[in-house]
């Protein structure tokens, strides 16, 4: 069989994952991103489970996302003078992880990378035998491949095309939304802990120590799960652009008290701000044809905190399943599913009252929830927590992933 040619469509941890692992089957991939260059900025997030079994089989990886691990020693609510440590043990900034992937990849002759790229169109033949036609948007010129996979993101433009319909079919809202950003004052004075914060009507943030200088900043806005349509707001800040976005969250923000003020005047300033909607993606099949998805296009898991393991695991899972099933394309895509499956609806459990502990709407809630962290720090429940799960279950893999045979 001739080489089989692989648009990947996102370069962010899902994306150059694919590339990394299709590229040792020998397939040829070409990866196309619509943003100018690399995305550096976001979150903390961290690689659990199945993710640290992947991670291992790839020389180096380990030793760089360690080297990469953000100074912190663990997070302190403010109001409550415990500390609470919930770091993972390989818990890193989410361009930092990016940038890791894309090196780990870019450099295999048989990887292209194309930025400020994105689909125009796609045509699949009806039978699903021959390859997909693809016309882009911004010069790349028109060409067929075999395999076509989705690694853009929850709201993923590539998925509406590919399963037709629009962006926010799949979606299932958890009424919350997420911001990222640095700001170049220290508002923690130097403090090796993270400053968590919470203010009435589900309003949460985090401050934690930017190797950069100045601090990172996490902010949430949590709306109860039984009120509809309550990020609409959110989102269409988010389409009139960058500013607008800003100026909504600010007030959200207003008088939220601690630090708020410094931190949203830090924010209108920031040049590495980014924001979403927090959502899970639930699917019916996770291909159509010669289209397949991958990461949080289809099954972004919204607050579980599984997205990254979820992302590299899949990405592993899909190229495995291709290469064992060589010649037979259809065979390894539903390999793939079938073995993704059951590791997507455990991964995608949201734990009860998980937003509500993080972010409570009344001060009551909030007063509660800090009397309750208080009590887990004096009795030690946590620390022996952390060093029964994070430590030895962080490598666990339950899930029994096979170790695939390599031909690059």
């Amino acid at each position: 069989m001739s080489q089989l040619r692989v648009l990947i469509v996102g370069a962010s941890i899902a994306g150059p994952m694919a590339a990394y692992w299709l590229a040792k089957t020998g397939a040829r991939v070409t990866v196309i991103e619509r943003f100018p260059g690399l995305r550096t900025n976001g979150q903390s997030i961290d690689i659990r489970t199945t993710g640290v079994t992947i991670m291992r089989k790839i020389l180096g990886m380990e030793t760089a996302v360690r080297a990469k691990r953000p100074n912190l020693e663990g997070l302190r609510m403010t109001g409550n003078p415990d500390q609470q440590s919930l770091l993972s043990e390989y818990e890193i900034f989410r361009g930092d992880l990016a940038k890791i992937l894309f090196d780990l990849s870019e450099g295999n002759e048989n990887v292209q990378y194309v930025f400020g790229e994105q689909i125009a169109s796609m045509q699949q033949h009806e039978d699903n035998n021959g390859p997909v036609t693809v016309e882009f948007a911004n010069g790349l010129p028109k060409s067929e491949y075999d395999l076509i996979v989705a690694c853009d993101g929850a709201t993923s433009r590539t998925r509406a095309m590919g399963f037709g319909g629009n962006v926010r079919d799949h979606i299932d809202p958890v009424n919350s939304w997420a911001a990222f950003f640095s700001v170049k004052q220290d508002l923690i004075n130097g403090s090796k802990l993270g400053h968590g914060y919470t203010a009435p009507g589900g309003r949460f943030l985090a401050l934690g120590s930017d190797p950069a200088g100045g601090n990172t900043v996490n902010l949430m806005g949590i709306n109860p799960r039984d009120k509809r349509d309550v990020t609409l707001p959110f989102r269409e800040a988010m389409k009139q652009g960058e500013e607008p976005l800003k100026r909504f969250i600010a007030q959200h923000y207003k008088g939220a008290g601690w630090k708020t003020e410094e931190i949203m005047a830090g924010m209108m300033d920031s040049r590495n701000f980014y924001a979403s909607e927090i959502v899970q993606v639930k699917v019916p099949s996770l291909c159509k044809g010669r289209f397949v998805l991958v990461g949080d296009a289809g099954y972004a898991p919204g607050p579980t905190g599984t997205g990254t393991t979820l992302a590299l695991t899949g990405a592993y899972v899909l190229a495995g399943e291709v290469g064992k099933h060589k010649g037979d394309l259809a065979a390894g895509l539903r390999g793939y599913e079938e073995r993704m499956k059951p590791i997507i609806q455990d991964m995608q459990k949201i734990p009860p009252l998980v937003l509500s502990i993080m972010a409570p709407q009344t001060a009551w809630g909030i007063w509660l929830r800090n009397k309750i962290f208080a009590f887990i720090a004096w009795t030690n429940i946590l620390d022996y927590a952390q060093r029964l799960f994070m430590g030895s279950a962080g490598g666990t893999d339950k899930y029994g992933l096979p170790d695939y045979d390599w031909v690059a």
